[in-house]
């Protein structure tokens, strides 16, 4: 062996050892062998020829075993067999479109309009585009998307469990002797309270209308147990009955208020009627301060030959279909107000020129007071009612103005169980018809009247007013004070007109013509520049200052053709509105949202201050 080919042995014995490839020739031919890491086990043939079996299952390792929850049938804790073993490892949300879908075809007709360029093109143009089209696709399915990338934990439920309630096993019979035994007991646990209360009125002939009354509560202590029971049925299939409309008061926005601009709409509600008040109109609208669902409907007609009997009703929006409350007057109901703190005293003037004071709490239709001839009650119809605030000894009070020019305070004094009015006179001179007292100074009032002007008073100066203002040509038929600006006022009557005011001028600062006769107006709750009005032809008008100083957001009929709106309210918390007709209807209406934006925090009634437009 030569010199040579010993060293070449040698170097081959060397690059085996050290994993390296001697193949000499083409590259596809030559072998590649393995490079052994330094640390690996050096296993036996047998033990590399052992086979290693792994059997794969549906459940989750990491699914609890343990968990227990308490069996209320057989009283105890008992494991839960079947748990969810499904664990997610993966989950992504896919943006593919189908080609053949409504959203596909508009991306790829959107996607040929830029191609096209959306005309005549020039050849070079078609040129390169053609080049671009034939450029090879990408392979679609070989990408990865950055989401795929991100870890996410993996989730986990967490629960606890109270202690279980305890029970006990309660067993009896019951036959007809201990039947008839609890009937004895009840009728004698009745006389009781009957003698008991009999007893208090004993030898007192005015009490007999008292004891009348206790006998009839007793008789239907039956049927009272059972009336809260059947109110709250009531109220729940009603709801299921107007279940859209309950829908749309609480979730529906209208948005096509984006398209109109500053424009708004109404949308019509429940209508409430009652079906032995079809032949009276509505006269008074007042909502509870306490019961935001709840308000008053005064019923009696403005027609001096169609004068009869009047209605108070109460409606709540959680019944639409029938009253809550009825009272029967013997003369049509003019005006009404619900006290402010005392949410169960509704102050009601009467067409006679009797005012008279219902109870809600009590169970009985009459009212615990009723002015009459004797007690100096007015001469002719009662046309405005308002709560005042007690007096130094916490006697209620309200203030009545009527046709007779008479502004008179009455005074609830109770005398040992009877309630007696003591009464004040203002003589105004004048056929009152509207009265309202200012929010802040509640001393000072305004009055309308039937020639068409207002005058200022206040209740410390009962023998002349303070100022006069010359609103209207013809009977002025509502004035209110503005809830936030302590100078602003505003009027509506028969001669079309609606105007505001600033009291320390005498010429109104907006007079709106509305083309009919306005027979109410009304101030917003939730901002000093949004007021609405109801006129003869049926129709709603809103507005807004702030935005709008000509003309009105929104003119609407919502009343059929030949019924004329008497009345409307705003709801001191919901955006809605209700407005009586003649037909004995009331109507709530959902403002859209244009129509009841809310002013900027300090943005008053600036507008009011400014010059007088006319």
């Amino acid at each position: 062996m030569s010199v040579s080919h010993k060293v070449g042995t040698m170097k081959s014995k060397q690059d085996e050892e050290e994993g390296l490839d001697t193949a000499e020739g083409e590259e596809w031919m030559q072998g590649k062998t393995l490079v052994k890491p330094p640390d690996q086990l050096d296993l036996t043939e047998a033990e590399l020829n052992e086979e290693i079996t792994r059997v794969l299952k549906a459940s989750n390792p990491n699914a609890p075993q343990n968990v227990v929850r308490y069996s209320f049938k057989e009283g105890c804790y008992k494991p839960i067999v079947f748990v969810d073993q499904m664990a997610i490892h993966f989950e992504l949300e896919g943006n593919l479109v189908h080609k053949e879908s409504d959203e596909g075809r508009r991306l790829m007709a959107k996607q040929a309009e830029v191609d096209d360029g959306g005309g005549v093109e020039r050849p070079d143009n078609v040129a390169i585009k053609a080049a671009k089209r034939e450029q090879k696709l990408t392979n679609q399915f070989n990408f990865n998307e950055r989401a795929s990338q991100t870890l996410n934990n993996t989730p986990r439920d967490i629960s606890c469990q109270t202690e279980p309630p305890p029970r006990a096993n309660f067993s009896a019979t019951a036959n007809q002797w201990e039947i008839y035994d609890f009937y004895v007991e009840e009728l004698q646990r009745r006389e009781k309270s009957k003698e008991k209360h009999e007893g208090q009125f004993l030898n007192k002939e005015e009490d007999k209308s008292k004891k009348k009354m206790i006998q009839a509560e007793t008789q239907n202590d039956d049927i009272s147990q059972l009336a809260k029971a059947v109110k709250i049925i009531e109220r729940m299939v009603n709801q299921n009955i107007f279940d859209d409309v309950a829908q749309d008061f609480m979730y529906f926005e209208d948005a096509s208020d984006e398209f109109r601009g500053e424009k708004g709409t109404l949308l019509p509600l429940w209508t409430f009627q009652y079906d032995k008040a079809k032949s009276l109109s509505v006269t008074a609208l007042c909502w509870n301060h306490k019961y935001n669902d709840l308000f008053a409907v005064g019923l009696g007609s403005h027609e001096f030959t169609q004068q009869g009997g009047g209605m108070l009703l109460f409606y709540t929006l959680k019944n639409p279909s029938y009253p809550e409350f009825i009272f029967n007057t013997a003369s049509g109901v003019m005006c009404l107000d619900i006290h402010e703190h005392l949410s169960y005293l509704v102050a009601v003037g009467l067409y006679d020129g009797c005012v008279a004071v219902y109870n809600l709490k009590k169970k009985t239709d009459q009212p615990i007071y009723n002015s009459r001839a004797s007690s100096g009650k007015h001469t002719s119809a009662v046309m405005q009612v308002k709560w005042q605030k007690d007096d130094l000894d916490s006697n209620h009070n309200f203030i009545s103005v009527s046709a007779d020019g008479r502004l008179v305070s009455w005074t609830l004094v109770k005398v040992h169980y009877n309630v007696k009015l003591n009464k004040c006179v203002f003589f105004i001179g004048l056929v009152g018809t509207s009265l309202d007292f200012h929010k802040q100074k509640d001393y000072s009032f305004l009055v309308g009247t039937e020639h068409g002007k207002i005058h200022k008073g206040s209740k410390y100066y009962s023998s002349k007013f303070l100022e006069k203002y010359d609103a209207h040509f013809m009977n002025v038929t509502r004035v209110k004070w503005n809830p936030f600006h302590p100078d602003v006022f505003i009027s509506c009557g028969w001669d079309w007109m609606v105007k505001i005011w600033d009291q320390t001028m005498k010429s109104p600062v907006f007079t709106f013509e509305l083309k009919t006769s306005v027979t109410d107006v009304a101030w917003a709750p939730y901002s000093s520049t949004v007021f609405a009005a109801v006129t003869t032809d049926g129709k709603v008008h809103v507005f807004d200052l702030n935005i709008n100083k000509y003309e009105a957001l929104c003119q609407q009929k919502v009343v059929s053709k030949k019924t004329k709106l008497f009345n409307i309210e705003f709801n001191p918390v919901h955006p809605i509105i209700i407005v009586g007709d003649d037909r004995g209807h009331v109507t709530s209406l959902k403002l859209s949202p244009n129509l009841r934006k809310k002013p900027k925090v300090g943005d008053a009634l600036i507008l009011c201050i400014e010059k007088p437009t006319h």
